[in-house]
């Protein structure tokens, strides 16, 4: 099984915003340890990929290693880290999925806290 991660400051913000739902949204993005090859591929920088969750009109972004979920079985995925790191609703998608990118070209995966 993969590994979820949800950044403290994106589990605060789904909190705040969706109240008494958000236990499910917490539950749609920790479906991922299951089933890590879930979701819409947006895009890849040095091979850490881009992809997102939709939940209504919301939009769930995390990154991940695109080399181990491309090649790996479900077996092999244990060692899989999954981190959910924005959201945004339709409207600011491509300023929100310009931001992960620009944040993984200049600082790496480990610019999300």
């Amino acid at each position: 099984m993969a590994k979820v991660e949800i950044i403290h400051s994106l589990f605060e913000e789904i909190k705040k915003k969706f109240k008494g739902e958000s236990y499910e949204i917490i539950d749609l993005m920790e479906s991922l340890e299951k089933n890590p090859k879930k979701g819409k591929l947006l895009g890849n920088v040095g091979g850490i990929v881009i992809k997102e969750l939709k939940y209504k009109s919301f939009r769930f972004y995390f990154v991940t290693d695109g080399y181990k979920l491309k090649f790996f079985n479900e077996v092999d995925l244990t060692n899989l880290l999954i981190r959910f790191v924005r959201m945004s609703n339709k409207k600011d998608q491509q300023e929100t999925i310009n931001e992960i990118r620009n944040v993984l070209i200049n600082i790496g995966a480990g610019g999300f806290k």
